[in-house]
This record gives structure tokens, C-alpha cells and sequence, in this order.
């Protein structure tokens, strides 16, 4: 088969399209012909090398994709080939207490298909069957890829982890990316006052399309300020905030007594300085979340294949262009999600 693939750390031109040996699937596997993928910053950061993260060369990336089932393991019982799937990227051993309670995201051993393992960026991926989930007919492809990292990830936050309730106030910074444009219409969906962030009036456009009430400009306003402006000096009751170490002090300062920031990744660094004082002062909560539960997954996808919730996709280009879909990504191009499709299926 073909596959996006790298045998070394580094920057865009480490990665290939290219042939990787077809997989065969494991008794608890499914092997799906993937129909298109999608990409996230998690993939740059991969693609870069993290710290603590030694991968089998050459790596396959990629942790979300869509399409058709192949062939099933000898243990599979959940679905069939010619079943519509796509990828949920996190993964447990399970036996551990918090896998026992219902929470795999918080299993010491809890890892992420494409950053840790063998990723989906490829015409055929074998994945273990408990990662799927169906996709209805009527969902397109693109829809389908784009939809399962960012909103998960964002409905646990928001939601579970954040507790958001209707009639709160919630700053979403980076509204143009992945997970930002998925925060946006959960909170909007959840009946919250949407205050978002982006780059250029092209981005915020977008974002207030989506559901936001408010919008800033970051070039060219200090969003803290301009937070305390529209409401009336009270400040928001949560903030949405992966950028990290760039954004982190205003975004305490945009929170209200007592109000909340929710952290699912930190692209510009993550370790900033912090304010303790403004912290316990004003009695701010700082909670992080990582992924969703499989239940939790279904619940907010149910909402993207009946159409109340949308993946905006920026653009979708063959997988032999995978070097300019990083490229996209890094520059902070245009909105929404980057989607590649196997050459073959063009």
C-alpha cells in the first residue's frame, strides 16, 4: 500500500508518500480502507519529535481517518467488511481502576493512535475494533474524518470536564483551528455567550457563522482587555485556552471571580509563567482534559452526523501532499481542519 511515513524527526521534508507493507489485522482488529484523513497539530508536534516518545521508524502518522471496513480479526464481532467507520484515537490497555470506572482517558497507560502508535495516514490501517465507530450512510467522507479528535476533545472539555452550562459566558482562543471551531459550537450549542479569538476578520467571520456573539481580533488587541470591555469589567466564566505559554496570563485575567480555564494543549509552549496570587485570589480553577471517553465521543458525533454540528474543512489534498497539509497547519492557514485523501481513491 501507499502511506504517508518518516524514518526521522524533523521538519516537513522528512515526510513521504510511499509503499509500506499492508497490514493484516490482529484478532481484535479491523483493517480499513481509508477513504480520507484528517489532520491535527498533534501530527506536527509528532512529525517533530516529543520528549519521552521513542517510535518505531519509519512512523506512520495520523490519528484521524474514515472508511470502509476490509477485513475483520477473528475476535471482531462489532462489525463486517463494507461497514462505514471512522478512527477514535484513544486507546487504554483497560484492568486499571480507572478504566474499571469508565474513564479510559485517565489509564496510566492511555495513548494516542499516531502519536504514540502506528498512525491511520495511509490507504489500508489496522485498528484495534474498539477504536471505530460507525459512520452513517449519508455522512461524507470528509465529514466523517474531520469530526472525531477535535470534537471529542472539545465536548469533553466544555462539557464533562468544564461542567458549561447554559446562560455562562465562555472566551474561546484560537477559534480558527481544530479544536477552537469545535469549542465554538459546542458552547454555542450548550446555550453559553461565545467570545472567540482569530487572527484576521476573514477567521472571525467564520467563527461568528459558527455561533460566536463576540469577536477579537488577537493582532490587533489585547484580547484581556477587550474581554473586560464587553463585559463590563466582569470577565467570562470559562476560557477555552490550548495556544499555552502565549496566551496563558490573559487568559487568567479574563475570567471572572471564581471563574474557570479548560486546557486540552498548549502549541506555543507549556510551561509559561502563571499568576498563584491572581489564582487563589480570585479563586480560579485551572483543569486540564485530554481526548473523551468512548461515550462521550458518541455523544457529541451523534450530533455531527445529524447535522447540529459542523466540521468546517479549509482544504483536502492527496496524500502525496502531505507535506503542504503540514504546511497549512503551521502557517495557521485559513479555518478549520485539513483533510488528505489516498491518492489512489482520486
Amino acid at each position: 500500500m501507499q502511506a504517508v511515513q518518516f524514518d526521522s524527526h524533523g521538519d516537513r521534508d522528512v515526510l513521504e508518500y510511499g509503499e509500506f507493507p499492508d497490514p493484516e489485522p490482529g484478532r481484535d482488529e479491523v483493517v480499513i480502507d481509508v477513504k480520507a484523513a484528517a489532520l491535527n497539530h498533534l501530527d506536527i508536534w509528532t512529525r517533530r519529535g516529543l520528549p519521552g516518545i521513542d517510535l518505531e521508524m519509519p512512523h506512520i502518522p495520523g490519528s484521524d481517518a474514515a472508511g470502509v471496513v476490509d477485513e475483520v480479526g477473528d475476535g471482531v464481532t462489532r462489525f463486517e467488511p463494507g461497514d462505514r467507520v471512522a478512527v477514535l484515537a484513544g486507546k487504554s490497555g483497560g484492568g486499571d481502576e480507572f478504566t474499571r470506572k469508565g474513564d479510559p482517558t485517565l489509564a496510566p497507560d492511555f495513548h494516542i493512535i499516531g502519536e504514540h502508535v502506528r498512525g491511520v495516514h495511509s490507504e489500508y490501517a489496522a485498528v484495534p475494533a474498539e477504536n471505530l465507530t460507525p459512520v452513517p450512510e449519508g455522512v461524507d467522507w470528509e465529514t466523517a474524518t474531520a469530526s472525531p479528535l477535535v470534537f471529542q476533545t472539545a465536548w469533553r472539555m466544555l462539557r464533562d470536564r468544564g461542567d458549561l452550562k447554559a446562560g455562562e459566558s465562555v472566551l474561546v482562543l484560537g477559534a480558527s483551528g481544530g479544536v477552537g471551531h469545535a469549542a465554538v459550537q459546542i458552547a454555542d450549542h450548550a446555550g453559553a455567550e461565545v467570545f472567540a479569538t482569530a487572527s484576521s476578520q476573514e477567521k472571525l467571520d467564520y467563527a461568528e457563522e459558527l455561533g460566536a456573539d463576540h469577536t477579537i481580533n488577537y493582532e490587533e488587541a489585547d484580547f484581556a482587555s477587550e474581554i473586560r470591555d464587553l463585559t463590563d469589567g466582569r470577565g467570562v466564566d470559562m476560557v477555552v485556552d490550548h495556544i499555552g505559554a502565549q496566551t496563558w496570563q490573559d487568559s487568567l485575567k479574563s475570567l471572572v471571580k471564581g471563574g474557570r480555564v479548560v486546557t486540552c494543549g498548549a502549541t506555543t509552549g507549556g510551561n509559561p509563567e502563571t499568576d498563584i496570587n491572581r489564582i487563589f485570589w480570585n479563586q480560579l480553577q485551572v483543569i486540564g482534559s485530554t481526548m473523551a471517553t468512548p461515550g462521550q465521543a458518541d455523544e457529541v458525533l451523534d450530533l455531527v452526523w445529524e447535522g447540529e454540528l459542523e466540521p468546517r474543512v479549509r482544504e483536502t489534498l492527496p496524500m502525496s501532499e502531505i507535506a503542504r497539509a503540514h504546511e497549512i497547519i503551521e502557517d495557521r492557514e485559513g479555518f478549520g481542519k485539513v483533510v488528505v485523501v489516498p491518492d489512489s481513491e482520486l
